[in-house]
């Protein structure tokens, strides 16, 4: 993998905001967007689910549609590239979904990502009516959906049959502004399927796990770039943050609670000088994307936390 500026993404699983009204609710995220857009983030993104998640939180939690949050988002920010991580490929037809994201990209004046995986809540797929079949079906959609994506991103009037789906000729005007279209992220670890549709499509992958699973993790998708013919060095690989940002010492017990029993071998609390230290190891093993998942950063003073690392890392100064 090639050294490349670090790369932080500031993901957002919640929108529960203690104390906020619904009407107050996207005024709220803006803020907090905003906040990590000045911070120094690269990239903010949305989940793309109906119900809330466990561990995240009970279902019965406010959830905002991620296209439509990150359209109005495109038009509050100016820098930070958007995207869901990731979009269900069971939730939308491709070309749908490829149509809604060129549409943010010209919104966002050419800041779009596709994010897309095989799905996986069956919960809100029974509770919306929409189809859930196996995991092996699901990896076939996810293959020939992105297909089709990257053909509507990328040709004229493209056609394409496939056991799924199916496009005739179609038209993808005004086209995406990026040349080549919007990059496209693949959620997942799985390392006979996902990993090589990674390699056979992805410009970035975002990774959970301890240290060794992850550099596991890279050694699968560097031999299924062989496989593919694919520059390995072509891929970022960015992991969720091993850190969860505390100011000072007597938050870190308090810190550790909030930390799911099952993330405590991925994740520790960190001071803004620790982190750097904390993240060393990952930079050395070739990880250069970060991903702070907002539950954690859920006011401008937690995002500022993060500004101190991220000047840090860059060996600059914070700046916000």
């Amino acid at each position: 993998m090639s050294s490349t500026t670090p790369f932080f993404g500031y993901h957002m699983p919640s929108f529960s905001y203690p104390g906020v009204a619904d009407e107050a609710r996207f005024d709220h995220l803006v803020e907090l967007v905003q906040a990590a857009e000045a911070a120094g983030f690269d990239m903010v993104t949305t989940m793309d689910h109906f119900y809330q998640i466990a561990p995240v939180g009970p279902e019965e939690e406010p959830m905002l549609e991620a296209y439509t949050t990150l359209g109005a988002l495109a038009a509050r920010t100016s820098r930070v590239k958007l995207g869901a991580m990731v979009s269900g490929v069971t939730y939308r037809n491709p070309a749908l979904l490829a149509k809604a994201v060129t549409t943010l990209d010209l919104i966002s004046g050419g800041r779009a990502i596709l994010g897309l995986g095989a799905a996986w809540n069956e919960s809100e797929h029974r509770g919306y009516g929409f189809e859930f079949p196996s995991i092996g079906e699901r990896l076939d959609r996810l293959d020939e959906a992105l297909r089709v994506c990257r053909l509507m991103f990328t040709e004229e009037r493209p056609s394409f049959e496939g056991r799924f789906y199916r496009i005739d000729r179609a038209l993808n005007r005004p086209r995406p502004l990026q040349p080549g279209g919007p990059q496209i992220l693949v959620g997942g670890s799985g390392e006979r399927r996902t990993l090589r549709l990674v390699a056979r499509y992805a410009d970035m992958s975002n990774w959970w796990g301890t240290l060794d699973e992850l550099k596991h993790y890279s050694e699968v998708l560097d031999r299924h770039c062989e496989a593919e013919g694919r520059d390995p060095s072509t891929i970022k690989r960015t992991i969720m943050s091993p850190v969860v940002l505390i100011a000072h010492e007597q938050e870190r017990a308090a810190a550790l609670e909030r930390i799911s029993p099952e993330r405590r071998t991925q994740q520790t609390p960190a001071t803004p000088a620790e982190a750097v230290e904390r993240l060393q190891p990952y930079l050395e093993a070739g990880f250069t994307g970060f991903i702070f998942r907002n539950p954690t950063l859920l006011t401008t003073d937690a995002i500022g936390l993060a500004a101190e690392l991220i000047g840090q890392v860059r060996g600059q100064p914070a700046i916000a």
